[in-house]
């Protein structure tokens, strides 16, 4: 009666619960009854609307078979259920993947390893399905702090914590591929799941032995490896992730990056933030690389005061990215790159001479240690605004120039330079070498189609300011500076070492027909480069590496930029040099006398080959001889030797050591050259920034003069030398403010056509039209009478002055102005 009853029973259960029970087989090591599992299948494809049943059933028996420790049964079951999932594609499914999803959250609650790597390998498996409508009430919360957490998993048993962190690492995979392309469903890049995730991948990735291997666009590893390496699945899991953030999520993806960094304390050393963000930089779409550069200096900013390895491993992080963005799309964070590592160049230096100002009661080595990590984060500051400038288009590359002389404290400060009051002296010359040395790294490679774009006035002027002369280092920097802008043609390693050249052709000088823009410049902007040179030459801290571009600096002149009167103006500054060093009228030590006399003979060589006029290269060829018998330590080859006798005076040497102007003129002039102005002595020009300087002053050793050439009336000359006095200052103030309100007055007359009504200025106008027409009318009383006879004659008046009669062909106005 009972197995009645029981038969009679089970033909009453619902026939999905039959179809169900009947894939279980008795012994679980039998595993999935294959024949009853196709009638299921068939019937659930059959009556869709019965899926959201058979998950339910399916689940309340995985829940009982867990709880039971039957994990047989619970294997048995998830390989049903996902077969069911891959088979069955309709509206109906969606009710039984929230019973599945709940079956494979139960599997990730157990404490069991293998069932927790069940749970996920079905969530895998889900996840590579692709839905036709999108859920829009699933959420993947649970998912996603489940396997962040399996990521750290700390198991005794190290094979078993692999497998656990791999589960974890494949099911946030899962999780992203499942719900990353649909916007309209509820997402992972919300900063809650963004800071469980990138932290648990990053944790991962930190166990991989071979740094290198991440460096560089992503690889393509074999499934093995994918499989049995936690930290090449987390890898690649991680790219995946960065390339399919888009705009308005990427900085939610990388700001937990940091944190983890930071939390870590993996900036010091950085081999391991260097690899994560070239990872970040080569995975993301191009367009968004300024939100990271721009997250990284937001950082910076953050940590400021942390300690200066800290900051230099964000920093050299930053070089890296801005070499992979540089020459991509880099958005609006360029200036913002360049004012921020600026910033804290100035904070390292204010650092560095802070604590040693303060470290007298502190012990050397530290105050030692901590100067030299400071300089790292300078050094590391430079190299990046040097990478970056470098890669910049050339017309971006230019602003960043002015920019970067903006900020160079010099004597005429503006509100853009930094401020380096606090600093000292000390301070202020540390911050000059460094700017300079960013500004030399950026014009690296600059080629410039004019002279005028690479030069242009704003930035020419400060670069040669005097105040930027005090020191030896700062001239060398100028003056490099000035090569790389200059030097069109690459020419500058071929003229490298200050020697005399036997023979330039060898040199292979490239070398362009000098255009009208170049010559309008050295017109105008000439004086200030000879008087540059002119002014180094007098320096007596010059030591070899000075000379050395001097020589390279008229060279490149020579090259690039001269014309005849151009040559004309750089033979005087040759001859004016040659004078500084014979009668010394600035004590320079004997070292400098013969440098500069050694200068002077290797640029004159260099200049007659390269104009080519027999004479004049005869005349210098002769004077070299002379002097490599009589004079050798005038020549650069002995001068500059680490072991030099040098004479003790020059006043006994004979004329035929130095270069002659006569004779060099009437070389120069036998070949068309127009040497009038030789015999004119060169003289530099005074800037209102020399009666300010600190340094000695011109003024007090050279008189302002005006070149007066042959040929011009006697009556015309007059007495141009100008008396420096208290007087003449006040009246250069007062001229000053004048011009300040011309300025004022022209930006109002602007600002006033930009903005007032067209009426309103048409009106004023006329107005003013109409009155100086009537004032003119006042003034010019014109009476012209008929001529009285054939020949053509009249009177005319204007004002109270009377004319005679003049022919009408001959007619004059002589007081008269049109307008």
């Amino acid at each position: 009666l009972s197995a009645g009853v029981c038969c009679c029973c089970a033909a009453l259960r619902p026939r999905y619960k039959r179809l169900v029970d009947n894939i279980f087989p008795e012994d679980p090591k039998d595993g999935l009854v294959k024949a009853d599992m196709e009638k299921l299948t068939f019937y659930a494809v059959s009556a869709p609307e019965k899926l959201d049943r058979i998950g339910a059933y399916l689940a309340e028996r995985l829940s009982r078979d867990v709880v039971r420790h039957r994990y047989g049964y619970v294997l048995i079951a998830m390989e049903a259920l996902d077969q069911l999932l891959m088979a069955c594609h309709s509206q109906s499914i969606k009710p039984f993947v929230e019973s599945f999803l709940h079956m494979v959250a139960k599997l990730l609650e157990s404490g069991e390893p293998k069932l927790q790597v069940l749970g996920t390998n079905s969530f895998v498996k889900f996840a590579n399905i692709e839905e036709d409508t999108p859920s829009y009430h699933r959420r993947y919360d649970f998912f996603v702090s489940r396997f962040s957490a399996m990521c750290h998993s700390c198991d005794h048993d190290p094979e078993i914590q692999k497998e656990i962190r791999i589960a974890g690492i494949r099911g946030i995979q899962g999780v992203v591929r499942k719900t990353v392309n649909d916007e309209l469903r509820a997402t992972i890049w919300e900063p809650q799941h963004m800071d469980k995730i990138v932290p648990s991948l990053l944790f991962n990735m930190q166990k991989i032995d071979d740094i290198d291997s991440r460096i560089g666009p992503p690889s393509s590893p074999t499934g093995g490896e994918k499989e049995e390496n936690p930290a090449l699945l987390a890898e690649n899991c991680f790219r995946e992730l960065l390339g399919r953030a888009t705009y308005g999520n990427m900085n939610n993806a990388v700001r937990p990056v940091f944190a983890h960094l930071d939390h870590h304390r993996l900036w010091d050393p950085n081999e391991f933030a260097v690899s994560c963000f070239k990872i970040i930089m080569y995975s993301i779409q191009a367009q968004y690389s300024h939100h990271v550069i721009q997250e990284i200096l937001g950082h910076l900013d953050v940590r400021k005061r942390d300690s200066p390895r800290v900051r230099a491993g964000i920093i050299q992080v930053l070089l890296e990215a801005v070499a992979i963005a540089a020459k991509g799309s880099i958005g609006p964070t360029v200036l913002e790159v360049f004012n921020t590592l600026l910033k804290h160049l100035r904070i390292s230096v204010d650092f560095e001479l802070g604590d040693s100002r303060g470290s007298v009661e502190s012990a050397t080595f530290s105050t030692y240690s901590k100067e030299s990590d400071e300089r790292i984060v300078q050094n590391a500051i430079i190299q990046t605004i040097g990478f970056f400038g470098s890669n910049l288009p050339d017309y971006q590359r230019s602003e960043i120039m002015m920019f970067i002389m903006g900020k160079v404290p010099v004597l005429v400060t503006n509100s853009q330079s930094l401020d380096t009051s606090h600093l000292g002296d000390l301070g202020t010359r540390r911050i000059q070498i460094m700017l300079l040395r960013s500004l030399l790294m950026v014009t690296s490679g600059y080629k410039a189609t004019t002279i005028t774009n690479a030069l242009p006035p704003p930035f020419l002027d400060p670069l040669l300011s005097p105040s930027l002369m005090e020191d030896s280092e700062l001239r060398q920097l100028v003056l490099e500076i000035l090569h790389n802008l200059i030097d069109r043609h690459d020419n500058r390693a071929k003229l490298r070492g200050i020697r005399i050249i036997p023979d330039v052709s060898d040199l292979k000088i490239k070398r362009d027909k000098i255009s009208r823009q170049d010559v309008s410049f050295m017109k105008k902007h000439g004086q200030q480069l000879y008087r540059h040179i002119y002014l180094g030459c007098k320096e007596e801290d010059n030591v070899h590496k000075n000379f050395e571009l001097l020589f390279t600096s008229l060279a490149l002149i020579t090259i690039e930029l001269a014309n005849e009167e151009v040559v004309i103006d750089l033979i005087r500054l040759a001859i004016a040099l040659q004078d500084i060093a014979i009668i010394n009228e600035d004590n320079l030590p004997m070292f400098n006398r013969c440098g500069v006399m050694a200068l002077v003979a290797a640029y004159l060589n260099f200049l007659s080959q390269m104009i080519a006029v027999p004479a004049f290269c005869q005349h210098v060829s002769k004077v070299i001889e002379t002097r490599s018998l009589e004079a050798s330590y005038f020549l650069p080859e002995t001068i500059f030797k680490d072991k030099c006798n040098l004479p003790k005076s020059l006043e006994k040497h004979e004329k035929n050591l130095f270069f002659l102007t006569n004779k060099i003129a009437e070389s120069l002039g036998g070949s068309g050259y127009s040497v009038e102005r030789l015999s004119v002595p060169y003289v530099p020009q005074v800037t209102d920034e020399d009666r300010l300087s600190r340094r000695k002053s011109i003024v007090d050793t050279v008189s302002i003069q005006v070149d007066i050439l042959p040929g011009n009336n006697t009556e015309d000359k007059i007495d141009n030398t100008e008396e420096i006095t208290f007087e003449a200052l006040k009246k250069a103030i007062d001229n000053n403010g004048i011009e300040e309100q011309e300025k004022e007055k022209r930006r109002l007359v602007i600002e006033k056509f930009q903005k007032a009504p067209f009426e309103e200025i048409a009106a004023q106008c006329e107005t003013k039209a109409n009155l100086l027409h009537d004032r003119l009318a006042q003034i010019l009383e014109l009476t012209i009478r008929p001529p009285p006879s054939p020949s053509g004659t009249m009177t005319i008046t204007a004002g109270h002055a009377h004319y005679q009669s003049v022919p009408v062909y001959e007619m004059k106005f002589p007081d008269l102005c049109v307008y």
